[in-house]
């Protein structure tokens, strides 16, 4: 590994950016300080490389990664990527100038930089597994929309569950942390950043439907079972706030024998029996 130098790199803040560096900082024999991308403030007194992004440069220092370390260890990089770690980018870094040197960094979890990484992972495909399950969607007009708000820059994870799972469906999933929206139609999907996004209303039909999840949550709790700890550990606070069943819905609109007509002229019993449609 070279000296460290008295320098700090800037990026796109793009995964294939964060690979020029690494082409940047292999080439010139140098170990930056730090990597930053051109969204953080520059309060520094260290001098600022900026690098750009080529990719054919990214291109090579990924085959090179695949084919000298592991492709494991490149699924690796590209996860760690995505997680919310301080100074991820120096670690990652380390991590190549490190699996360079020895072939088996991937079981090298002693080592501070793998183990570091090997955490940050870890929590960012546990947060991922705990939102296939906690993401709600709501319909407008034919279009389904969830807002997440999750730690780590989880959509890349998201993307393929999601949309093999609604291929006919026009849907958007909006990450409200990282200013990011999942667009899919026709199992065609794309990420893009956005600056601000608000969903529509919610129309009749709609709360109507979440009136009825709320009150089949409601219903099916065991009063004497109750415990929130344990529910706490498995559904954390922090999701809640974009969770139908958490949120505070007129449940008083819903009779258990009544039938209401929906906006498309269909008439459903709305009694605990039925299949619940979310």
């Amino acid at each position: 590994m070279p000296d460290r130098s008295d320098l700090i790199y800037r990026y796109d803040g793009s995964f294939d950016g964060l690979m020029c560096c690494v082409y940047d900082s292999f080439y010139r024999k140098e170990l930056p300080l730090s990597i930053i991308d051109n969204e953080e403030p520059q309060h520094t007194l260290f001098d600022i490389r900026d690098v750009i992004t080529d990719r054919a440069k990214a291109a090579r220092v990924k085959n090179a990664i695949g084919e000298k370390i592991s492709y494991e260890a490149l699924g690796f990089i590209r996860n760690a990527f995505l997680t919310n770690l301080r100074d991820r980018e120096i670690h990652i870094l380390k991590f190549v100038y490190l699996g360079f040197t020895h072939r088996q960094v991937m079981r090298m979890l002693t080592n501070n930089t793998v183990n570091t990484l090997n955490k940050a992972v870890t929590n960012m495909l546990k947060e991922a597994e705990r939102l296939r399950g906690f993401v709600r969607f709501s319909d407008f007009g034919g279009g389904l929309v969830a807002v997440i708000e999750p730690k780590n820059n989880v959509l890349p994870i998201l993307r393929n569950h999601f949309v093999s799972r609604y291929p006919e469906e026009c849907f958007i999933i909006y990450d409200k942390t990282h200013s990011l929206i999942l667009a899919a139609q026709n199992g065609k999907s794309r990420i893009m950043p956005i600056d601000e996004f608000t969903p529509p209303s919610s129309g009749s039909e709609e709360m109507l439907y979440r009136a009825l999840w709320r009150r089949f949550y409601d219903t099916i709790a065991v009063e004497g079972r109750e415990n929130p700890k344990c529910r706490l550990s498995h559904m954390p606070k922090r999701y809640w706030a974009n969770m139908t069943e958490m949120q505070a819905v007129d449940c008083g609109a819903i009779s258990g024998d009544t039938e209401k007509t929906l906006t498309d002229g269909k008439s459903i019993n709305f009694n605990l029996s039925n299949k619940c449609r979310k």
